[in-house]
């Protein structure tokens, strides 16, 4: 069990880093999955590497307890109706990707999971991350608070992330890039990112444990907890480090090493194939 654990705590590594920045979790599995092998049932597998997420929700959920927690005896009457708002945009934006997933999750899974289609929509969505980038470099900025993102906007972003149904594009990509889009600071853009994970992860772990149960072994279960405690640890690591670096870059560099990534997993997993 003990090297299982082990297996466990990488993948909770790469779960955590790769959530939080846009350079596609799936992407980064799919190549773990070819040199990581877990000793376990294939339902196993399929629920675990959904569930991991859950480490990196509470993480969101740490860090921004505050800002998001409406029951605050710190907040006054407003600002705990702009937390009650911010809960709601969120909620706007997730019902799209919320439909679309629980309709055609499984249809998505059969048509796009392979490593082709991860490899083209990393280096897609990485060439558009440089392309918004240059575009919006002299942009005026029109929503730099919480409190100027309207629930059309929200929706909006919401509608990108349809895309990240699509294995390799990223939830947090195409989130950021469409909150960039309609006009926002990078850091709102990230943090309202983050924020749209809570539901949508939880959802997605919801499906996974209603389709797949929860009856495993007690080893399974310790593999599941170590990949989560790690995914919590890291996930934390991964988003103070993403606000610091946005501080004083764009998301170009994220966007050649999408590139990068894409090319590898083709080759990658076209000679191991």
């Amino acid at each position: 069990m003990f090297p299982e654990i082990i297996k466990a705590i990488f993948i909770g590594i790469i779960q955590g880093i790769t959530e939080w920045l846009p350079i596609s979790s799936t992407g980064h599995m799919i190549l773990a999955d070819e040199f990581i092998k877990l000793s376990a049932s294939e339902a196993f597998k399929e629920m675990f590497l959904v569930v991991i997420q859950l480490g990196s929700i509470l993480a969101v959920l740490f860090l921004y307890f505050d800002k998001l927690n409406p029951f605050s005896k710190n907040k006054s009457i407003n600002q705990k109706k702009e937390t009650y708002s911010l809960w709601l945009k969120v909620l706007v934006a997730v019902i799209p990707s919320g439909i679309v997933g629980v309709l055609f999750d499984d249809k998505i899974e059969e048509l796009f999971f392979n490593y082709k289609t991860v490899s083209f929509t990393l280096i897609l969505y990485g060439i558009l991350f440089i392309l918004i980038e240059n575009k919006n470099k002299s942009a005026l900025l029109k929503i730099d608070n919480f409190h100027l993102l309207t629930y059309k906007h929200a929706f909006l972003i919401g509608l990108f992330q349809i895309l990240a149904l699509i294995p390799g594009t990223s939830r947090s990509g195409s989130t950021i890039l469409g909150a960039i889009l309609i006009g926002t600071s990078r850091t709102i853009a990230a943090e309202f990112s983050f924020f749209l994970a809570i539901p949508t992860m939880f959802g997605a772990s919801l499906l996974k444990i209603v389709k797949l149960g929860i009856f495993y072994s007690p080893a399974e279960w310790a593999i599941l907890i170590s990949g989560v405690i790690t995914a919590f640890l890291v996930s934390i690591l991964a988003i103070k480090f993403l606000l610091q670096f946005i501080k004083r870059n764009d998301f170009k560099p994220f966007g050649y090493y999408r590139i990068i990534l894409g090319i590898v997993v083709f080759i990658t997993l076209s000679i191991l194939k």
